[in-house]
Parts: structure tokens; sequence; C-alpha cells
């Protein structure tokens, strides 16, 4: 090969598109660590908080209702309305932080939570089916808090404050007569939900 009758060896010839190939493997590489190093930052604080307020409303009305499949029924409703206004408050935030929900990031966080949910749904089916209403609230604080304790650790520490918390509130209604499970429940999907929900808010940005 000549440049102006001057002979250029094919190493050099090729070496700005190899400078070129290293570059672009580089900034993949660098690209593809940050998000797996990243954290999912999309929690809603308000919305949480709001997400409480439903369950506190339900855990009024279904403790006035006169039978268990009303009861259930009841709650089965106010987990619909309150996972409505989580996702949608959820996905403002993100659009605020110029994100999205489906990042790697988000996408690890809702895999990590989803396996327990999806066995919640399950047990609760079972449970109904055999009529064992009573082991329906600390199961599903249980099921609830390792949903969140380990899509947790894809987002900021105080996710897994949350987890945990919710954890422990389904021992305490294992270890507690059976009547009192909506009280567990309006504790836990109520009360800890706004009291965190306000703190979510406040140190994380809505």
């Amino acid at each position: 090969m000549y440049d102006d009758g001057v002979a250029v060896p094919a190493r050099e010839q090729v070496e700005p598109a190899e400078i070129s190939g290293y570059a672009a493997d580089n900034l993949l590489y660098i690209r593809q660590a940050m998000e797996r190093s990243s954290t999912f930052t999309s929690i809603p604080g308000i919305g949480g908080a709001l997400m409480g307020v439903v369950a506190l409303i339900a855990a009024a009305v279904a403790g006035a209702q006169q039978t268990s499949e009303r009861w259930l029924l009841t709650w089965i409703a106010a987990a619909i309305v309150a996972a409505t206004v989580g996702l949608v408050t959820m996905g403002l935030k993100a659009k605020r932080a110029g994100s999205t929900l489906t990042g790697a990031t988000a996408k690890r966080f809702a895999l990590g939570m989803a396996a327990p949910f999806v066995a919640g749904a399950a047990i609760t089916f079972q449970l109904w089916s055999v009529g064992a209403y009573a082991v329906m609230a600390p199961a599903w604080l249980l099921l609830y808090g390792a949903g969140v304790l380990t899509g947790g650790i894809f987002s900021v520490p105080i996710v897994r404050v949350i987890g945990v918390c919710f954890m422990m509130l389904g021992v305490l209604a294992i270890a507690t007569p059976s009547a009192w499970g909506n009280l567990w429940l309006a504790a836990g999907f109520g009360g800890l939900q706004v009291a965190f929900g306000a703190y979510i808010a406040r140190h994380h940005g809505g």
C-alpha cells in the first residue's frame, strides 16, 4: 500500500480502527458496570404514604365485615388500589428523575419482589380454598416483607429496613391471637407504609 509514493505498513493502516473498537468496548463495559452498581431510587415516598392510607381505610372496612369472605375481598380490593397508586407514583418519580421503569436496575428490583408476591397470591388462594383465613394476615406480612427486602437489595438501604419491619410484624401476628390479624395488617400496610413513605419523601425525594 502506498500513500504519495511512500509505503505504509499494514499494521499502521488498521491501528485507528483497532483503537476505535477498544474504546467502544471500554465504554460498553463502563456502562454495564454503572448499571450493575446503580440503585433503584424511584421508590415513591408520597405514593407509599397514600398506599398506607388506603390500607388504613381497608382495615376499618374489613373489620366491620360480617363474613371472612367479605373481609378477604375488602383486602384484595385494597391491594389492587394500593398497587395501582404505587405503580403510578413510581412511574412519575422515575420520569421526574429522567429515568424509566424498564432499566436494568428497575428490572432487578421488580424481579426481586416478584417471587414472594407470586407465592403470596398462590398461598392466599390455597388458604381461601381450605377456609384458613386466620393464617392470611401473618402470611401477607411475611411475604410482602420478604419481597421488599429482596427487591431492596437493588435500592436504597431504607427499603430493606421496611422489609425487615414487615417480617417482624408477621412474626408478631403469628405469636398473637388470630383475632388480632386485621390490626397487624393495619399496623403494617397502613402504619409502616405511611411512616416510611413520609421518610422517603423527605430524604429521597417524592
